[in-house]
């Protein structure tokens, strides 16, 4: 399964990943980090809708997001 993982130390709730994301599943927390900025988070009844594109990833401009896919079975496209 892949999901996505939020370092929410470094996380600035600038939210281009609630944009870039294509099955919206990113949204805005209601938690703070210790700077005091809402982080971003995926609710973990969505999780599973996660593709593992990267897109949030590579929009981050503070590398704040992980993206762990699931391996593709060999012979699958």
């Amino acid at each position: 399964m892949s999901r996505v993982e939020f370092l929410e130390e470094r996380c600035k709730g600038c939210l281009l990943c609630t944009v870039v994301c294509p099955k919206e599943i990113i949204r805005q927390s209601d938690r703070f980090n210790q700077h005091g900025y809402k982080v971003a988070e995926v609710p973990a009844e969505d999780m599973d809708k996660c593709t593992g594109c990267t897109s949030c990833a590579l929009i981050c401009p503070d590398v704040a997001i992980r993206v762990y896919r699931t391996p593709k079975a060999k012979g699958a496209e």
